[in-house]
């Protein structure tokens, strides 16, 4: 499956007071590789950025007075993500602007195109329990060179975190092995390095797809619908 991801920048915090996209940026993963094929978008929120947002992504109000509307590019962007498996920090505010600016046009919730919606912070948060999981945290912590990022921006933060999901889910890059018995004197210890071979990549079978749905069907009971995927496919 594709796996996109994205991150949007906006004039403020919230979609139902009025808030709106003002940059999309989407970066493209097949088989664990970034393909070069991403997309980019600055928008005219038809407003201006509350002044704290400036603050975070530097984007002027004058920058986006020329730049197209949302529904200029809502075809091409919904195209793009067509059946993809979308992964976003914090998706469920991503969400929400997305949603808002297609209900603003017409158009069905973004969750109608896509094959799913991934939140990298809701992984990051079981994997780092009581951690701060903050983009730039993560990068941080899992090596990424974030560097180049003095304000937040949707193409940057997706790359960005492209990389970071790719060392948050690598698993075992590496593998250690005994040469003789653990008893015998003179034993020795060799690491390999799994980077370097093109190790393939396995899918699901039917069969273990079928599992996993009932899997999570047992789970969404058990939790009386409170299951963060229900949420989220609802959204």
């Amino acid at each position: 499956m594709r796996q996109i991801f994205l991150d949007t920048e906006t004039t403020g915090l919230s979609a139902e007071n009025g808030d709106r996209i003002i940059e999309i940026g989407c970066v493209e993963l097949l088989g664990r590789k970034l393909t070069g094929s991403n997309k980019h978008f600055y928008l005219n929120p038809e407003r201006d950025s509350h002044e704290d947002a400036l603050k975070v992504h530097g984007i002027s109000n004058e920058f986006l007075r020329d730049k197209p509307k949302f529904a200029a590019i809502a075809d091409e962007l919904l195209a793009y993500l067509q059946g993809a498996e979308v992964i976003i920090h914090n998706a469920p505010f991503d969400i929400s602007f997305l949603n808002k600016e297609l209900e603003l046009i017409g158009r069905e919730p973004i969750t109608r195109s896509i094959a799913k919606v991934t939140d990298s912070l809701m992984m990051a948060k079981e994997l780092f329990p009581g951690k701060r999981n903050s983009l730039d945290a993560l990068c941080d912590r899992l090596d990424v060179d974030n560097s180049g990022r003095t304000l937040h921006g949707a193409l940057l933060d997706a790359e960005l975190l492209a990389d970071v999901y790719i060392n948050l889910t690598r698993g075992q890059n590496s593998l250690v092995m005994e040469e003789g018995s653990s008893s015998q004197e003179g034993g020795s210890t060799v690491l390999i390095d799994l980077r370097q071979f093109d190790l393939p990549l396995l899918c699901a079978n039917e069969q273990e797809l079928a599992a996993h749905e009932v899997l999570l069907a047992d789970i969404d009971k058990s939790s009386k619908g409170k299951t963060v995927w229900r949420a989220l496919a609802d959204a």
